[in-house]
Protein backbone atom coordinates (compact mmCIF):
# COMPACT_ATOMS: atom_id res chain seq x y z
CA UNK A 1 0.00 0.00 0.00
CA UNK A 2 3.04 2.30 0.72
CA UNK A 3 4.07 1.60 -2.58
CA UNK A 4 1.06 2.35 -4.28
CA UNK A 5 0.32 5.67 -2.62
CA UNK A 6 4.18 6.65 -2.88
CA UNK A 7 3.13 6.69 -6.97
CA UNK A 8 0.36 8.37 -6.97
CA UNK A 9 1.48 11.05 -4.45
CA UNK A 10 4.60 11.87 -6.20
CA UNK A 11 2.77 11.71 -9.91
CA UNK A 12 -0.13 13.83 -8.29
CA UNK A 13 2.42 16.65 -7.00
CA UNK A 14 4.23 16.64 -10.80
CA UNK A 15 0.69 17.08 -12.62
CA UNK A 16 -1.25 18.95 -10.30
CA UNK A 17 0.46 22.48 -10.68
CA UNK A 18 0.89 21.78 -14.41
CA UNK A 19 -2.90 21.46 -15.01
CA UNK A 20 -3.50 24.33 -12.67
CA UNK A 21 -1.02 26.47 -14.71
CA UNK A 22 -2.88 25.17 -18.00
CA UNK A 23 -6.34 25.69 -16.31
CA UNK A 24 -7.25 22.34 -16.83
CA UNK A 25 -9.19 21.76 -13.46
CA UNK A 26 -11.60 24.06 -14.39
CA UNK A 27 -13.90 22.33 -16.91
CA UNK A 28 -13.67 19.04 -14.71
CA UNK A 29 -16.69 20.03 -12.57
CA UNK A 30 -19.16 18.10 -14.87
CA UNK A 31 -17.06 15.17 -14.53
CA UNK A 32 -16.84 14.22 -11.47
CA UNK A 33 -17.95 10.67 -11.63
CA UNK A 34 -16.07 9.78 -14.46
CA UNK A 35 -12.78 11.19 -12.54
CA UNK A 36 -13.15 9.05 -9.52
CA UNK A 37 -14.32 6.15 -11.55
CA UNK A 38 -10.86 6.42 -13.47
CA UNK A 39 -9.13 7.06 -10.12
CA UNK A 40 -10.41 3.78 -8.76
CA UNK A 41 -9.94 1.31 -11.92
CA UNK A 42 -6.63 2.45 -13.03
CA UNK A 43 -4.66 3.75 -10.10
CA UNK A 44 -6.15 2.62 -6.57
CA UNK A 45 -6.87 -1.25 -7.35
CA UNK A 46 -4.39 -1.97 -10.02
CA UNK A 47 -1.31 -0.47 -7.96
CA UNK A 48 -2.31 -2.03 -4.86
CA UNK A 49 -2.91 -5.67 -6.20
CA UNK A 50 0.27 -5.37 -8.49
CA UNK A 51 1.96 -4.52 -5.32
CA UNK A 52 0.70 -7.66 -3.12
CA UNK A 53 0.60 -9.85 -5.93
CA UNK A 54 4.23 -9.44 -7.45
CA UNK A 55 4.95 -10.90 -4.06
CA UNK A 56 3.78 -14.59 -4.92
CA UNK A 57 4.34 -14.69 -8.44
CA UNK A 58 7.31 -13.93 -10.71
CA UNK A 59 7.45 -10.26 -12.70
CA UNK A 60 7.36 -12.38 -15.66
CA UNK A 61 4.24 -13.96 -15.31
CA UNK A 62 2.90 -10.50 -14.32
CA UNK A 63 3.85 -9.02 -17.65
CA UNK A 64 2.26 -11.98 -19.33
CA UNK A 65 -1.09 -11.83 -17.20
CA UNK A 66 -1.06 -7.95 -17.84
CA UNK A 67 -0.78 -8.60 -21.66
CA UNK A 68 -4.79 -9.98 -20.85
CA UNK A 69 -5.95 -5.67 -21.34
CA UNK A 70 -6.17 -5.43 -24.86
CA UNK A 71 -8.79 -9.20 -24.55
CA UNK A 72 -10.07 -7.68 -21.61
CA UNK A 73 -10.87 -4.42 -23.34
CA UNK A 74 -12.42 -6.25 -26.85
CA UNK A 75 -14.85 -8.07 -23.91
CA UNK A 76 -15.97 -5.11 -21.97
CA UNK A 77 -16.12 -2.10 -24.31
CA UNK A 78 -20.14 -2.45 -24.88
CA UNK A 79 -21.06 -1.77 -21.31
CA UNK A 80 -19.10 1.14 -21.73
CA UNK A 81 -21.18 2.49 -25.03
CA UNK A 82 -17.82 1.59 -27.39
CA UNK A 83 -19.45 -0.64 -30.12
CA UNK A 84 -16.23 -2.41 -32.13
CA UNK A 85 -17.37 -5.03 -34.67
CA UNK A 86 -16.02 -8.40 -33.05
CA UNK A 87 -15.62 -10.36 -36.59
CA UNK A 88 -14.09 -13.52 -36.99
CA UNK A 89 -10.49 -13.02 -36.47
CA UNK A 90 -11.01 -10.94 -33.45
CA UNK A 91 -13.18 -13.97 -31.71
CA UNK A 92 -10.04 -16.14 -32.39
CA UNK A 93 -8.20 -13.80 -30.89
CA UNK A 94 -10.16 -13.67 -27.76
CA UNK A 95 -10.16 -17.28 -27.64
CA UNK A 96 -6.19 -18.08 -28.33
CA UNK A 97 -5.64 -15.24 -25.40
CA UNK A 98 -7.92 -17.37 -22.48
CA UNK A 99 -6.29 -20.33 -23.97
CA UNK A 100 -2.83 -18.99 -23.48
CA UNK A 101 -3.89 -17.45 -19.90
CA UNK A 102 -5.08 -21.20 -18.83
CA UNK A 103 -2.18 -22.80 -20.06
CA UNK A 104 -0.30 -19.93 -17.85
CA UNK A 105 -1.95 -20.61 -15.01
CA UNK A 106 -1.82 -24.46 -15.13
CA UNK A 107 1.29 -25.38 -16.69
CA UNK A 108 3.47 -22.50 -16.12
CA UNK A 109 5.48 -21.41 -12.85
CA UNK A 110 2.68 -21.27 -10.36
CA UNK A 111 1.90 -23.18 -7.24
CA UNK A 112 0.07 -22.88 -4.15
CA UNK A 113 -2.54 -20.66 -2.17
CA UNK A 114 -0.23 -17.55 -2.30
CA UNK A 115 0.52 -18.18 -6.21
CA UNK A 116 -2.97 -18.49 -7.30
CA UNK A 117 -3.54 -14.93 -4.73
CA UNK A 118 -0.99 -13.40 -6.95
CA UNK A 119 -2.72 -14.86 -10.28
CA UNK A 120 -6.05 -13.69 -9.06
CA UNK A 121 -4.59 -9.83 -8.31
CA UNK A 122 -3.10 -9.95 -11.85
CA UNK A 123 -6.68 -10.62 -12.89
CA UNK A 124 -7.99 -7.73 -11.31
CA UNK A 125 -5.55 -5.57 -12.35
CA UNK A 126 -5.93 -6.29 -15.87
CA UNK A 127 -9.79 -5.77 -15.44
CA UNK A 128 -8.95 -1.83 -13.85
CA UNK A 129 -6.42 -1.23 -17.16
CA UNK A 130 -9.01 -2.10 -19.25
CA UNK A 131 -12.08 -0.14 -17.79
CA UNK A 132 -9.42 3.05 -17.58
CA UNK A 133 -9.25 3.72 -21.10
CA UNK A 134 -12.59 2.68 -21.95
CA UNK A 135 -13.32 5.38 -19.37
CA UNK A 136 -11.13 8.10 -20.49
CA UNK A 137 -12.44 7.59 -24.28
CA UNK A 138 -16.33 7.48 -23.27
CA UNK A 139 -15.97 10.57 -20.66
CA UNK A 140 -13.15 12.48 -20.27
CA UNK A 141 -11.39 12.51 -24.37
CA UNK A 142 -12.59 15.76 -25.04
CA UNK A 143 -10.57 16.82 -22.01
CA UNK A 144 -6.88 18.60 -21.17
CA UNK A 145 -5.51 15.04 -20.28
CA UNK A 146 -3.13 17.26 -17.47
CA UNK A 147 -6.82 18.22 -15.53
CA UNK A 148 -8.62 14.49 -15.41
CA UNK A 149 -5.07 12.81 -15.03
CA UNK A 150 -4.04 15.01 -12.15
CA UNK A 151 -7.56 15.31 -10.27
CA UNK A 152 -7.65 11.20 -10.21
CA UNK A 153 -4.26 11.15 -8.64
CA UNK A 154 -5.34 13.48 -6.24
CA UNK A 155 -8.18 11.33 -5.56
CA UNK A 156 -6.28 8.35 -6.08
CA UNK A 157 -3.80 9.44 -3.29
CA UNK A 158 -6.71 10.35 -0.75
CA UNK A 159 -8.35 7.01 -0.73
CA UNK A 160 -4.50 5.26 -0.68
CA UNK A 161 -3.67 7.44 2.05
CA UNK A 162 -5.39 5.98 5.27
CA UNK A 163 -4.16 2.26 4.79
CA UNK A 164 -0.77 3.61 3.65
CA UNK A 165 -0.35 5.01 6.95
CA UNK A 166 -1.47 1.74 9.03
CA UNK A 167 1.32 -0.16 6.36
CA UNK A 168 4.36 2.51 6.95
CA UNK A 169 7.68 0.97 7.27
CA UNK A 170 9.05 1.20 10.72
CA UNK A 171 12.10 2.26 9.37
CA UNK A 172 13.87 4.43 6.23
CA UNK A 173 13.78 2.49 3.09
CA UNK A 174 17.06 2.41 1.50
CA UNK A 175 18.00 4.42 -1.03
CA UNK A 176 17.37 1.85 -3.76
CA UNK A 177 13.48 1.21 -2.99
CA UNK A 178 13.22 5.17 -2.72
CA UNK A 179 14.80 5.80 -6.39
CA UNK A 180 12.49 2.57 -7.56
CA UNK A 181 9.50 4.19 -6.15
CA UNK A 182 10.61 7.27 -8.19
CA UNK A 183 10.94 5.92 -11.38
CA UNK A 184 7.28 4.31 -10.98
CA UNK A 185 6.15 7.75 -9.68
CA UNK A 186 7.61 9.57 -12.29
CA UNK A 187 8.19 7.36 -15.44
CA UNK A 188 5.38 4.43 -15.23
CA UNK A 189 2.62 6.73 -13.71
CA UNK A 190 2.67 10.22 -14.49
CA UNK A 191 4.81 10.29 -18.21
CA UNK A 192 3.03 7.14 -18.97
CA UNK A 193 -0.72 8.22 -18.29
CA UNK A 194 -0.12 11.50 -20.14
CA UNK A 195 1.10 9.28 -23.03
CA UNK A 196 -1.91 6.88 -22.68
CA UNK A 197 -4.18 10.02 -22.85
CA UNK A 198 -2.80 10.54 -26.24
CA UNK A 199 -3.02 7.36 -27.35
CA UNK A 200 -6.72 6.39 -26.51
CA UNK A 201 -7.44 9.92 -28.04
CA UNK A 202 -5.97 9.07 -31.31
CA UNK A 203 -6.17 5.68 -31.82
CA UNK A 204 -8.98 4.22 -29.31
CA UNK A 205 -9.24 2.66 -25.92
CA UNK A 206 -8.21 -1.13 -27.72
CA UNK A 207 -5.71 0.17 -30.27
CA UNK A 208 -3.94 2.09 -27.31
CA UNK A 209 -3.90 -1.10 -25.19
CA UNK A 210 -1.80 -2.80 -27.65
CA UNK A 211 1.12 -1.30 -25.85
CA UNK A 212 0.65 -4.38 -23.10
CA UNK A 213 1.90 -6.69 -25.73
CA UNK A 214 5.48 -4.88 -24.78
CA UNK A 215 5.17 -5.96 -21.03
CA UNK A 216 4.98 -9.62 -21.98
CA UNK A 217 8.71 -9.12 -23.59
CA UNK A 218 10.47 -6.59 -21.14
CA UNK A 219 9.06 -8.72 -18.07
CA UNK A 220 10.10 -12.11 -19.10
CA UNK A 221 13.86 -10.82 -20.50
CA UNK A 222 14.24 -8.90 -17.46
CA UNK A 223 13.29 -11.40 -14.85
CA UNK A 224 15.17 -14.17 -16.58
CA UNK A 225 18.27 -12.28 -17.01
CA UNK A 226 17.99 -9.90 -14.00
CA UNK A 227 16.09 -11.84 -11.62
CA UNK A 228 16.92 -15.22 -12.53
CA UNK A 229 12.77 -16.27 -12.92
CA UNK A 230 12.24 -19.28 -15.14
CA UNK A 231 9.13 -19.52 -17.45
CA UNK A 232 8.98 -23.00 -18.23
CA UNK A 233 7.40 -24.73 -21.38
CA UNK A 234 4.12 -23.62 -20.04
CA UNK A 235 4.76 -19.73 -19.58
CA UNK A 236 6.98 -20.39 -23.35
CA UNK A 237 3.39 -21.09 -24.77
CA UNK A 238 1.44 -18.72 -23.07
CA UNK A 239 3.72 -16.06 -24.15
CA UNK A 240 2.72 -16.87 -27.58
CA UNK A 241 -0.52 -17.56 -27.51
CA UNK A 242 -1.50 -13.89 -25.76
CA UNK A 243 0.52 -12.34 -27.68
CA UNK A 244 -1.34 -13.30 -30.89
CA UNK A 245 -4.34 -13.77 -29.52
CA UNK A 246 -4.26 -9.62 -28.24
CA UNK A 247 -3.14 -9.16 -31.91
CA UNK A 248 -6.12 -10.97 -33.61
CA UNK A 249 -8.44 -9.80 -31.13
CA UNK A 250 -7.59 -5.52 -31.77
CA UNK A 251 -6.65 -5.78 -35.19
CA UNK A 252 -8.99 -3.93 -38.06
CA UNK A 253 -11.66 -2.11 -35.66
CA UNK A 254 -9.85 1.20 -35.38
CA UNK A 255 -9.92 1.53 -39.42
CA UNK A 256 -13.55 -0.03 -39.21
CA UNK A 257 -14.22 2.96 -37.06
CA UNK A 258 -12.91 5.67 -39.35
CA UNK A 259 -14.49 4.40 -42.14
CA UNK A 260 -17.81 3.62 -40.29
CA UNK A 261 -17.56 7.61 -39.19
CA UNK A 262 -16.55 8.84 -42.88
CA UNK A 263 -19.45 7.06 -44.47
CA UNK A 264 -21.71 9.02 -41.39
CA UNK A 265 -19.96 12.45 -42.93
Amino acid sequence: MVVAFGRVVLSAAILLPVAWRRGALQPLRKHKAAICAFALAEFVIPFSVISYGERWIDSSVTGILIAMVPLSIALIQRFFGVHEHLGRWRILGLALGFIGAASLVGFGTISGPLGWAGVACMFIATLGYAIGPLIIQRHLGGLDPFGPLAASLVVASLVLCVPAVLAFPTHMPSAVVLASMAMLGVVCTAVAMLLMFYLVGHAGASRAAVITYINPAVAALLGVWLLHEHLGLGGILAFVLILLGSWLATRGGRAAQRAATAAAV
